[in-house]
């Protein structure tokens, strides 16, 4: 089972809505996809070991030296029921979460290659890699400025396809989405001084050192 770009994508997108809930429908809005398309984009990410179902967890590896070293038993989770007076854990009801460290070795050592980027000529779009609003003041304005075509852009540059067709629509509904891609294009197309500060924080923001608890805001 291949992945695909929008599976990346939606992935990412999982990382920017953090615990909030959601459901296919409203994963499919805010992409620009069918409802099935993000069935099937969560079905491959869980293949590709990319999501965690939330239906199952894995009890911990057998220490060494027993029968079936490492061996991994899947189980239905059991709903736990929340304190008198306390609010629900939003996300419990999920279909998928995001495997955070796998997303982000994915992210930083394996898209580039398997979603490898291509440019066009000069163009007008929403700008992206270097180019993008979250890096303003951190790399100077060039003449290599870096853009998905879009006909709402509004900087000229290079014409950079995006990773899936919906991205740029995606992006500019989600700061945080849009930031992931951005640093994910200059991995792709960036100088040495952009790919190795895209290096560093593109795994930080899918993968957190300490991850914190997420609000209980609701999508659909």
């Amino acid at each position: 089972m291949q992945l695909k770009p929008q599976d990346f994508l939606l992935a990412l997108k999982l990382v920017a809505w953090a615990d909030q809930r959601w459901t296919y429908a409203s994963l499919a809005l805010a992409l620009g996809l069918s409802a099935s398309e993000a069935h099937a984009c969560v079905k491959r990410g869980l293949h590709a070991g990319l999501l965690l179902d939330n239906r199952v967890f894995a009890l911990p590896e057998a220490p060494l030296g027993v029968q079936e070293p490492g061996a991994v038993y899947l189980l239905p989770k059991r709903p736990r029921r929340a304190p008198p007076g306390a609010m629900a854990d939003t996300a419990a009801g999920n279909p998928a979460r995001v495997h955070p460290r796998n997303l982000a070795e994915f992210a930083l050592f394996g898209a580039k290659y398997a979603f490898a980027a291509d440019t066009l000529g000069p163009t007008v779009g929403v700008p992206t890699s270097h180019s993008a609003p979250a890096f303003a003041g951190v790399f100077a304005p060039g003449s290599d400025d870096y853009v998905w075509p879009h006909p709402e852009g509004s900087v000229r540059g290079t014409g950079l396809v995006p990773l899936h067709p919906s991205v740029p629509y995606a992006a500019m509904q989600d700061a945080r989405l849009y930031e992931m891609l951005a640093l994910f294009d200059a991995l792709r197309i960036g100088r040495a001084r952009e790919r190795g500060m895209a290096a560093q924080r593109l795994p930080t923001l899918i993968h957190p050192p300490h991850a914190g608890t997420g609000g209980a805001s609701t999508h659909g």
